[in-house]
């Protein structure tokens, strides 16, 4: 599990450095698909990850910032910076007793849902993916080519 949390943490710093040699307009701009600009779209990832692991450490969730507040490159990596160095010592610390923790939460309607930690855990990563493959498109619509997405040949196995 920490392998692929650091894989991600990995690319999204990657994403970031591709981020610095594309104008704060092509950042912002509105794209078809995902859930909007390539900035939002990095701020989206930190939060949801952010908000999934606080619930997992049991530690109230705090709304959704807004996104205004953050609508620059320094401004969203300074958010992840913030948000990674509160939730790394809890991925770091992760065994397989806490597997089959559960989670509940209650819905809009009232009804109780749970989930497994493991659950949560692995929607996190997957979740980091699938945007990724979103920017990873954005970048070849504006003509440049994405970061990797190989897991191998980042160090993570290195002993």
């Amino acid at each position: 599990m920490l392998k692929l949390f650091q894989y991600n943490w990995q690319v999204r710093d990657d994403w970031f450095k591709w981020c610095e040699s594309v104008s704060e307009e092509e950042l912002l701009k509105e794209r078809a698909g995902g859930v909007g600009s390539i900035l939002y779209t990095l701020f989206h990832i930190i939060d949801v990850e952010y908000s999934w692991i606080l619930e997992l450490k049991g530690e109230p969730c705090p709304e959704e910032p807004p996104f205004e507040s953050y609508a620059s490159l320094a401004k969203v990596k300074e958010f992840s910076r913030m948000c990674h160095q509160e939730i790394e010592p809890f991925v770091i610390s992760w065994t397989s007793e806490m597997e089959h923790q559960i989670l509940s939460e209650t819905d809009s309607s009232g009804k109780t849902i749970c989930f497994k930690y493991g659950e949560i855990m692995r929607h996190v990563i997957a979740h980091e993916i699938h945007h990724i493959g979103q920017l990873s498109v954005w970048s070849r619509e504006l003509g440049r080519s994405p970061v990797t997405a190989n897991l191998i040949r980042r160090g993570l196995f290195d002993e």
